[in-house]
């Protein structure tokens, strides 16, 4: 009865004692992911003017002559740029911050595992700046160009600062999820969890979701939620593709090793 009781003293102890090891490691994996955000909002604070600047040339652009952008509270000429700073800081250690999260799931992985991981990781990132590239290019000059086209007579637009930053952050972080479809349907088919076919019957209510989501994540204008709603259903189509292509070309090599086997 000791020996039995000293042996389940003992996997407790080593189960805390790798609890507690995830758990520093998950602290250095989060210090250096915040530590590289860090790092580049110092590089980027001189030019925190500029980028604000950058980032409102889309409304600027669509604002008549006698129009401008004003703060309308005491703080906001240095928390919105410094908040902007903070995301463009973000949105460059993107990279990173994803391989600081591989570093610390990938011991735990199997060895096809950790070679499937690695390029979602790359794709996952590029999709992120895809879509906020999308959102940048595409989508704000016709946003801005409707609102400050539709503006009642004898009104003049004077948008806050920090209201459209705000703004645009929000259709920033809604279009770069939204680009992340095809690797969350690739995930899902990969993992098992639903079928190409079965996902394919969906299709109709995958686009049902798409512009209620469009609706939910954008501001209630048909522009903006049209131009989410509709690369979100391309994308996974995409998906649904790239999961044709890669699970054939599994089910090929692993028949191929099936006929050399004896």
């Amino acid at each position: 009865m000791s020996d039995r009781t000293n042996e389940f003293d003992t996997d407790i102890e080593s189960d805390n004692k790798s609890f507690v090891s995830h758990l520093i490691e998950l602290r250095k994996r989060i210090f250096k992911a915040l530590a590289c955000i860090f790092l580049f909002l110092l590089v980027l604070m001189p030019f925190s003017d500029q980028l604000y600047l950058l980032l409102a040339e889309p409304l600027l652009k669509s604002l008549p002559d006698t129009s401008s952008m004003i703060a309308t509270q005491v703080a906001s000429p240095f928390l919105a740029p410094f908040k902007l700073t903070l995301f463009v800081a973000f949105f460059i250690s993107v990279p990173y911050v994803f391989y600081q999260v591989w570093a610390f799931v990938a011991p735990g992985l199997y060895k096809e595992e950790r070679q499937l991981v690695l390029p979602l990781m790359v794709s996952t990132s590029l999709l992120f700046y895809l879509g906020v590239s999308f959102a940048y290019f595409a989508v704000f000059p016709l946003v801005f160009s409707f609102f400050t086209g539709i503006v009642p007579t004898g009104v003049t637009v004077m948008t806050d600062i920090s209201q459209y930053l705000d703004f645009v952050l929000k259709l920033f972080f809604a279009f770069g999820l939204a680009f992340e479809v095809p690797v969350a349907t690739y995930l899902l088919i990969r993992s098992g969890l639903v079928s190409i076919e079965a996902l394919s019957a969906k299709r109709p209510y995958i686009i049902v979701g798409a512009f209620s989501l469009g609706m939910l994540l954008t501001p209630p204008d048909i522009i903006s939620q049209v131009m989410l709603a509709v690369p979100m259903w391309l994308l996974f189509e995409v998906g649904i593709y790239l999961c044709r292509l890669t699970l054939v070309d599994d089910e090929n090599e692993k028949s191929k090793d099936e006929a050399k086997s004896p």
